[in-house]
């Protein structure tokens, strides 16, 4: 792995991409490939990876594609926010 690694920072170096796009390419296919292994979930995420959950969400934002985190599943609404926007809905109709 390491002569994988040195070869392509030298094709990097020989072909002139910048040390700063160079790291952040690296991390953001760092961070989604973990994203993709533990099925989005940024909590098992940030623990594989050793950062605060905080943190890597942050880091994520960057990676948004139409308006979600590639490599991440949606979240489901929970229960309680299901049956109050039903209850709201049903409240608006009567009234």
């Amino acid at each position: 792995m390491k002569s994988t690694l040195e070869a392509l920072v030298k094709e990097m170096v020989e072909r002139g991409i910048l040390f700063e796009d160079a790291v952040a390419e690296f991390e953001k296919h760092f961070i989604l490939l973990v994203l993709k292994r533990t099925n989005g979930n940024l909590s098992k995420a940030a623990d594989e990876l050793r950062l605060h959950r905080n943190t890597l969400s942050k880091r994520v934002e960057k990676y948004y594609q139409n308006h979600h985190m590639v490599g991440a599943r949606h979240r489901r609404p929970r229960v309680h926010e299901h049956a109050h926007a039903a209850k709201a809905a049903a409240a608006k109709s009567k009234g």
